[in-house]
């Protein structure tokens, strides 16, 4: 596959350059546009980064917008979440956001963003900060800050681009960005470690680039269904046995997660952004009801639930002990200084 790697690796790079020279045009705006992007396709925990900066920034009192392409939804477009949206309308992730933060944010997806923002600033004039979910390789648009995420377990520097690796550009792209982010590390990461990390990331970034480390800290399962509350959630040990479910790109940290606390008695694995069938919980529900104890759940994660915790799912479920797991990511040092980063980009806007 390398010489297809090369070709696609050359026309990425001309791409880029035309508009490093402004033959191509980027369009940069009056309020600040953060980006929230990767080299790597797909499963690098952008979603929870932008929840981070959601709520740094609500706490903070700006006005959000998000805006994404709304991968996997069945609509073209643009559209602005609300109570009748659905994973099949707005996308998975933009869904997950849009139950999690409601009225505080304004939640979009529209493929051509370059025409997105202005509708957005045109339907929610008080917008003060735009959030761009993965949005690294739309030069279209030439955000105020470009936050560059690489997965601690599939590293930028160790890849190579399509098809014979996982890059959807080349490594010298980091560049671009004005902040890398390091993803799922472990929480115990070795300052050796970090050091020859950042030592291998720095030849591919503008000097000075600040270099940080998060990990993941999940939270206690919670119910997909009201009817799961009249559940007994198991005192949750080594032995309670979990029927794990997911529909992400990279399951792998949660399995780790639940193999090192708990027991993983099953994994349903399914591709990234998938849609749910009935037929497909039947199966899960049939095999649970099969082999379950009383220590026993399914498990399955935020993005899953969004799509799991539908009407058409809920007479099958409700009565099944289902649950999602809580995520939220953390740095696992100068968070402080990446805040003041992040305000320090937005603050502008209130002069």
């Amino acid at each position: 596959m390398l010489p297809f790697t090369w070709l696609y690796t050359a026309l990425a790079i001309l791409r880029n350059h035309l508009y490093d020279i402004d033959l191509r045009k980027s369009v940069a705006f009056d309020l600040p546009v953060i980006n929230v992007g990767n080299l790597t396709v797909g499963g690098t925990g952008k979603t929870p980064h932008v929840e981070y900066l959601i709520r740094l920034l609500l706490k903070n009192n700006f006005q959000i917008a998000t805006l994404s392409r709304g991968y996997g939804r069945k609509t073209k477009g643009f559209l602005l979440a609300n109570s009748d949206s659905t994973a099949e309308t707005i996308g998975d992730e933009s869904l997950q956001l849009w139950l999690k933060f409601r009225n505080q944010i304004t939640v979009a997806v529209g493929e051509q963003r370059i025409l997105a923002v202005p509708q957005i600033l045109a339907e929610r004039p008080d917008t003060q900060v735009i959030l761009l979910d993965d949005a690294f390789q739309h030069r279209a648009i030439k955000p105020s800050l470009n936050i560059l995420l690489t997965d601690y377990n599939r590293l930028f520097y160790k890849d190579v681009a399509l098809p014979a690796g996982r890059l959807r550009e080349s490594r010298h792209s980091a560049k671009r960005a004005d902040v890398v982010i390091v993803t799922k590390c472990p929480p115990n990461l070795l300052a050796t470690e970090k050091q020859t990390i950042i030592q291998n990331i720095q030849p591919y970034t503008r000097p000075k680039t600040p270099i940080f480390f998060s990990a993941i800290r999940y939270g206690m399962p919670q119910p997909i269904f009201k009817a799961n509350s009249t559940w007994q959630m198991p005192s949750l040990k080594k032995s309670t046995s979990i029927v794990l479910v997911t529909g992400i790109a990279q399951p792998q940290p949660l399995v780790n997660y639940i193999q090192q606390n708990f027991t993983l008695q099953k994994h349903f694995q399914f591709p990234d952004h998938y849609h749910y069938q009935t037929r497909d919980w039947q199966r899960i529900v049939q095999y649970f009801q099969e082999n379950a104890t009383s220590e026993s759940l399914i498990l399955t994660t935020e993005k899953d639930f969004v799509k799991i915790s539908q009407p058409a799912f809920e007479s099958l479920l409700r009565n099944i002990p289902l649950f999602y797991q809580p995520m939220e990511i953390y740095f696992l040092e100068n968070e402080t200084q990446f805040e003041h980063i992040i305000l320090e980009n937005c603050n502008f806007v209130k002069a």
